[in-house]
């Protein structure tokens, strides 16, 4: 949550004019870095110029600003402070004498006497003053719950004798509310003062919290924004404004805040005598019940941010909705008409029917027509054995599915199983292979959902939260660009190479959302239409693209690949094989970009981006041990097979010391991409049923057929090539759960398949000539500027990204295919 939010949801809305405007603030701070950049742009090369200009006095501009909220602050406090402290103090002087005037023939809570003109005229008072404290809101029932337990008569004699006559003879009684004589009447009167000065009571402690919450609030917000005002314009006016001006101010001195506290426990010490027998922790907690929930600003991990752009995209993707109407949902309000369904008439030889708008969608016609072909599958022989042809046909059907994104991929892969036990696929490990049984079935094929391989993403998805939520990541690409200067051609390249180190270990799903919010000083400070924005925004995005091939964890088309591969390949093994992979092809993209896009120097004024100086806490450290520690552990894991069994274990221990100590929530977990998680997990299951049907096999012969005589490394190129074709219309990790199978059975029938299967897994990643072809893309194609309008149209991707995958391409095929052979696959 930003820190904006927080202002909003713990202001109390009465004062709501009179908090610190953070957001005016943060306007400011930009409009003070435009200008100061203006002034750099004109004063001619800014290389090693820093950011502040003798021509534009920011800190005297942003003082001044602080100082009107500032005053503002002060005085709105002052003025609420004097407000209830006399409030208080009446309170007291109130309380004082009702405790006085109360009667030892009525016993309220154990207390004394009362007298009668003082409680007429303290009555009379408080009915006056108290009238909007003694509202309707209090139910019938309580009233009389309360006047249960705190009418309590003593056990002696109506008639004894008032202490304060000379004469020994009782005082005559008074009536209030009937007009006669009678206790009853002052037990109503007693029950009444007493009410009205509990109100007052919570009344008063709930402001004064929220005068002290008022101050808390102000400070932070003073903080925060000199905090921001630093890190933009690379200045240090933090320190001096909170010490000489922030800090000696009356709101937010030490003995202000200890009186307003003395205060408040006045307040709590009446209220105990009032309402709780003098018990000051019953009091305290009763009074704690009236208060507001305070919301706590909390970090975000990049998973939950993930989420926020997946929100923001959804309108641009087919969805279920499409399929049933393709209507977007409008907001009803107070008094609109019910909505009713959209309905077409239909004209019949049977007559006209009314039936819904969403039959004559295109969503529907698609999911129609593949539904007829896995009909039809079902029915037409193909293969010799009945769970080879069900298999088949279900292949089919699941594959056009994810293709066409006619229902949500994850739900796809939910409806693996079912159709996996309804269809009778899945057939015994051992001779003869008889057909299993539905119970059988559905616990075979359920155990093939959760692998290690699952854990292993879960470990990986455990290390970009911590990573993410407590700055690390972020931390480390900022150090990396702090260094990049301002020559735009340098500040291209090193994003790029920052995206491809971020998408290593946070995988190439996160990576773009973390860089894309690091550039948005230069981003915000560059014409929306500048050649050097939407090469910055491809850049990273291709970069990221190609990140995914550089770790086992970097994206999920990777994970799927280990599960074919027999043995998974050593962490060192795959980064021999992938990280000159990776440089090679950023090199070539980066040289792409420049040829294609207008970038020089002197049409393009950056601002430099500046490195963090907070230093690390412990729990950072905490965080980056055992993030080393856990990776050290996957590079050594075959050495360690012995130990842990494999990958996905160890993805144990950063989960469980990440959650276990709280350094996670339950939210976090909760935040995690658990699609892309059910997608993998129903691919797994998928390729577990076609290897168990035998239709793998029987497919795997076919091909091989088709390639006898043809060299590994002709063999390759063909797989690639479909692969990269397949990938840039289809999801990534779509296409490897549907192909890598596949390639693997070839591949162990020439005995190269971990070559084929990592080959290919790398191609899957490659494939980035379109807005959809993989996760960085969807992002980048989504950035907007301040005016809501996109940097990037789908023409830099059909220029850009198609040259760009058919440059890393080759590398694979080249580089990639030469450095496979060196450590033998």
């Amino acid at each position: 949550m930003k820190f904006s939010h927080s202002v909003q949801f713990n202001a109390v809305p009465e004062w709501a004019s009179n908090y610190i405007a953070y957001s005016n603030l943060k306007k400011l701070i930009y409009s003070l870095e435009k200008r100061v950049v203006q002034t750099l742009n004109e004063g001619g090369d800014t290389e090693h110029t820093a950011l502040i200009s003798d021509q534009v006095d920011t800190d005297a501009i942003f003082a001044k600003a602080l100082d009107a909220e500032l005053e503002k602050i002060s005085n709105f406090y002052n003025e609420k402070e004097s407000s209830l402290f006399s409030e208080v103090d009446e309170l007291a002087k109130d309380a004082q004498e009702f405790q006085e005037g109360r009667s030892p023939d009525i016993d309220l809570d154990g207390s004394g006497i009362l007298d009668e003109n003082r409680v007429r005229r303290r009555y009379s008072d408080w009915r006056n003053t108290g009238n909007d404290d003694d509202d309707n809101d209090d139910s019938d029932d309580d009233e009389r719950g309360d006047r249960a337990g705190l009418i309590r008569p003593k056990s002696r004699r109506r008639s004894s004798v008032h202490s304060g006559g000379s004469d020994g003879s009782r005082p005559r009684r008074f009536s209030i509310a009937y007009g006669g004589d009678g206790e009853d009447d002052e037990v109503n009167v007693l029950y009444d003062l007493r009410v009205t000065l509990k109100k007052r009571a919570i009344s008063l402690f709930v402001a004064l919290r929220e005068l002290k919450s008022f101050s808390q609030l102000n400070r932070t917000g003073f903080r925060k924004a000199l905090k921001k005002y630093d890190k933009i314009l690379d200045r240090r006016l933090l320190d001096r404004y909170m010490g000489e001006k922030v800090a000696p101010a009356n709101c937010f001195t030490k003995s202000t805040l200890a009186g307003l506290d003395a205060k408040i426990a006045e307040v709590e010490r009446i209220y105990a005598a009032i309402v709780t027998d003098g018990d000051l922790m019953a009091a305290q907690k009763d009074l704690r019940l009236h208060l507001r929930e305070h919301v706590v600003w909390e970090r975000n991990t990049v998973w939950r941010e993930m989420i926020g752009i997946e929100r923001k995209a959804n309108a641009a993707h087919m969805s279920l909705e499409g399929v049933l109407g393709d209507v977007a949902k409008k907001v009803q309000l107070a008094g609109d008409d019910p909505v009713v369904p959209r309905t077409k008439i239909l004209r019949t030889p049977f007559g006209r029917f009314e039936v819904p708008i969403w039959l004559f969608s295109t969503g529907f016609f698609t999911l129609g027509i593949i539904l007829a072909v896995f009909i039809a599958l079902i029915n037409i022989p193909i293969f010799e054995t009945p769970e080879q042809q069900n298999c088949f046909a279900m292949l089919v059907f699941v594959s056009l599915l994810w293709a066409t994104e006619v229902i949500p991929l994850f739900v796809t892969s939910l409806l693996i199983p079912f159709l996996v036990v309804i269809l009778g696929v899945v057939r015994q490990d051992s001779a003869p292979h008889l057909r299993l049984p539905p119970k059988e079935a559905t616990k075979y094929i359920f155990s093939a959902m959760w692998t290690p391989v699952i854990m292993l993403l879960l470990g990986g998805f455990t290390l970009a939260a911590a990573l993410s939520k407590y700055g690390i990541a972020k931390r480390m690409a900022v150090f990396v660009l702090a260094k990049a200067g301002t020559r735009p051609r340098t500040v291209l390249i090193t994003n790029m190479f920052v995206a491809m180190f971020a998408s290593m270990w946070i995988s190439n799903v996160a990576a773009p959302v973390l860089c894309f919010s690091i550039i948005q000083p230069l981003l915000r400070n560059l014409p929306s239409e500048s050649d050097f924005s939407a090469a910055l925004l491809l850049g990273i995005a291709l970069a990221s693209n190609i990140g995914g091939m550089a770790s086992p964890i970097a994206s999920p088309q990777n994970i799927i690949a280990l599960e074919n591969m027999h043995p998974a390949p050593s962490w060192g093994v795959w980064f021999f094989i992938a990280i000159p992979v990776c440089i090679i092809s950023i090199l070539m993209t980066w040289v792409l970009l420049l040829l294609t896009f207008r970038i020089s120097s002197k049409d393009t004024t950056i601002v430099p981006i500046r490195p963090m100086k907070d230093p690390f806490s412990r729990t950072e450290w905490f965080i980056t041990l055992t993030t080393i520690a856990t990776i050290a552990l996957w590079c050594a894991s075959h050495q360690l097979e012995q130990v842990f069994g494999d990958m996905g274990v160890i993805a144990i221990l950063p989960i469980v010391l990440f959650f276990g100590t709280g350094i996670l929530t339950k939210e976090d977990f909760n935040n995690f991409l658990w699609t892309i998680i059910i997608l993998a997990a129903g691919g797994l299951s998928l390729g577990k049923a076609v290897n168990s049907s035998g239709l793998l096999h029987t497919i795997a012969t076919s091909i091989q057929h088709q390639v006898t005589g043809y060299s590994v490394y002709s063999i390759l190129v063909i797989f690639c090539s479909l692969i990269l074709v397949i990938a840039t219309f289809i999801s990534h990790t779509v296409a490897a759960l549907i192909i890598l199978p596949i390639v693997a059975q070839v591949g162990a029938g020439v005995q190269h398949a971990n070559l084929l299967v990592m080959g290919s897994a790398l191609l899957c990643s490659a494939a980035m000539g379109l807005p959809t072809s993989g996760f960085p893309n969807m992002t980048a194609i989504m950035m907007e500027d301040m005016m809501g309008r996109r940097y990037l149209r789908v023409a830099h991707f059909l220029t850009r990204g198609v040259p760009a995958s058919v440059l890393t391409f080759g590398v694979i095929v080249t580089v990639g295919y030469g450095l496979m052979r060196i450590v033998g696959f």
